[in-house]
């Protein structure tokens, strides 16, 4: 194939997102339920709306391949990865939740600061797992 996406880059694009769900999903379904419950349960959905959370993981990964996995694997470094993984999740994330902040009445500070902590470990915990996979099972 050519062109941008190649079968390796879409091998990559779907390591990451593997590794990006599995992660965030003990942190939402097990560690963070009760939390986002208790702060944010006047908000919640009953349901949530799935394709709209696809949407969300989908173009979230896509940015950390371009922005982040590409260029660790480029570079040929992981601290890159883990690093630069790091910063693009305190700064996607504080776009959400400053937002929020910023214009949603009584929206709690400590949600803020907790995803922006999140943000930055799960962003940068995926970038460097998924460096290291790609660059052993697809590079």
């Amino acid at each position: 194939m050519n062109g941008f996406v190649t079968m390796d880059v879409l091998k990559s694009y779907f390591i990451s997102l593997a590794v990006f769900l599995a992660i965030d999903m003990v942190w939402l379904l097990v560690i963070s339920k009760k939390f986002y419950s208790e702060k944010l349960g006047y908000l919640m959905a009953k349901n949530p709306n799935l394709v709209a959370a696809l949407i969300f993981y989908m173009i979230f990964i896509a940015g950390l391949m371009f922005f982040v996995i590409q260029p660790a694997l480029v570079q040929e470094s992981w601290k890159y990865s883990l690093f630069a993984g790091i910063l693009f999740g305190v700064v996607t994330y504080a776009t959400y939740d400053l937002t929020n902040l910023a214009t949603i009445r009584d929206w709690p500070v400590i949600v803020t600061v907790v995803d922006l902590i999140w943000g930055g470990i799960l962003s940068g915990s995926t970038a460097l797992i998924s460096f290291l996979m790609i660059s052993k099972l697809v590079r």
